[in-house]
């Protein structure tokens, strides 16, 4: 009896060996890199940044009219809480010395939504310059990579709000509603 030939399709042993053993290889490659890198999900807890636990440290910036009765009355009537992005954020305290003029919302998952009054016209305002009006009152977009500062420039005062880009436009109407209803309106001033 004649011995029938190999079929053609079958592979030599090594290579066999490493076409099979190729995958596992791989495999195992993977999940060793996911667990150097810490990708396990093993309920490791993560740790805010520091910036978004404890008292919040502002720069002082220039705001020479931060303690006038514009600005005092606007601090006292803002909210305790912002919806920002579908989060209530509460009040945050604010480091010492805190510059006057100044507060700010946030918890330990989101950037800080940061209120000043009584500051300096907007070098950013100008005759072109393109203005939003939310809940009657006048803002200016200046936009600063991952967020935004917008300032009131329709009210005796100016004020500026810094928000975060994920932050949606909560902060904006509930501050606009705070203003509107505290300080009174008045001319845009582009000239300056």
């Amino acid at each position: 009896m004649a011995q029938e030939p190999e079929p053609a399709s079958l592979l030599p042993r090594p290579l066999l060996a490493v076409a099979l053993g190729l995958p596992v290889l791989l495999a195992v490659a993977v999940a060793a890199v996911g667990l150097f890198l810490g990708g396990d999900d093993g309920g490791d807890v993560a740790v805010p940044p520091a910036e978004h636990t404890g008292p919040l440290a502002l720069v002082p910036v220039p705001a020479p009219e931060a303690e006038s009765a514009e600005c005092r009355a606007l601090l006292a009537a803002l909210p305790a809480e912002l919806l920002s992005g579908g989060v209530t954020l509460p009040r945050r305290e604010l480091a010492s010395p805190a510059p006057a003029g100044a507060l700010a919302w946030g918890d330990a998952a989101h950037q800080p939504v940061v209120l000043r009054c009584g500051l300096d016209r907007p070098a950013a305002l100008t005759p072109t310059s393109v203005t939003r009006v939310i809940s009657d009152v006048q803002w200016l977009e200046v936009a600063e990579g991952d967020s935004a500062t917008w300032y009131v420039v329709d009210r005796p005062v100016y004020v500026a709000l810094t928000v975060p880009s994920d932050a949606g436009t909560g902060p904006l109407q509930d501050v606009s509603a705070t203003v509107r209803d505290t300080l009174a309106r008045g001319p845009v001033d582009t000239t300056g």
